[in-house]
């Protein structure tokens, strides 16, 4: 058990001294523009989704009629 502690001690340490974070100005930026392309991609997502349920649908009621 010690071994756990110690490793999470390290890894604190580690973070504390030998990562450069980013400026809070350059998170918020990073932040908006990842929320942005998610948004987008999820719209993307959907409408293919609408299209190819679209289609199948008229696939199926073309082939019933």
């Amino acid at each position: 058990m010690a071994k756990v502690g110690n490793y999470i001690s390290e890894a604190f340490g580690e973070l504390k001294t030998n990562v450069t974070w980013p400026e809070w100005a350059e998170v918020q930026r990073l932040t908006i523009i990842v929320a942005v392309f998610s948004i987008l991609f999820a719209l993307a997502t959907w409408g293919v989704d609408v299209v190819f349920a679209k289609a199948i649908a008229g696939f199926f009621s073309w082939i019933n009629s």
